[in-house]
């Protein structure tokens, strides 16, 4: 139920944020991850967030006197949208879902790919290029490495998994022996 709302606020501030050519949308983004993170580090304001007793009002004093000089006019006046529909909870949430429709409106494709060894710049360049040219995306990619699928490569793309490393492969071939 969260995510489905996440995504309907997100892409209701895209679509506001578009309406002014001027507005960088990245800095929307920057200030709804600044939201995001001094909630998630403080338990008291948390609390207060989470709490249904407080009121509104109160809820907007304070979301006034932490944010109303620090963030975007677009974003302040968003936090007071979802405050009054008691939706304040939901700002990480929607600061993700807001990054990826901003991300489609880029053509970006963010990727974890996943290897057995660290690659060098040169290798992961390559990489980064080949899968652009296929998904004829912008590609950015988070690198990791884990020893044990013992050589290849995962990639996660949009929870989409393809596995394609040799450990996944003995698996398989595991598998099928059994069922023989």
């Amino acid at each position: 139920m969260n995510e489905l709302a996440s995504k309907k606020w997100a892409k209701a501030l895209i679509e506001l944020a578009q309406e002014d050519e001027s507005l960088d949308k990245e800095n929307v983004l920057s200030d709804l991850k600044f939201v995001a993170q001094t909630i998630s580090e403080s338990d008291e304001l948390k609390s207060m967030v989470n709490n249904p007793s407080i009121s509104v009002e109160e809820k907007q004093i304070v979301i006034s006197k932490l944010f109303q000089e620090k963030i975007n006019t677009i974003v302040y006046n968003f936090l007071f949208a979802l405050n009054l529909k008691k939706r304040l909870n939901l700002v990480s949430e929607i600061a993700k879902e807001f990054e990826k429709e901003l991300d489609f409106l880029k053509n970006i494709v963010r990727i974890d790919i996943t290897s057995a060894i660290d690659l060098n710049d040169e290798r992961k360049t390559d990489i980064r290029n080949r899968v652009a040219d296929k998904l004829q995306k912008d590609v950015k990619v988070n690198w990791s490495v884990d020893s044990n699928i013992i050589a290849g490569l995962i990639f996660n793309i949009n929870d989409t998994v393809v596995d394609n490393s040799i450990k996944h492969k003995l698996d398989n071939l595991c598998a099928n022996i059994i069922k023989v």
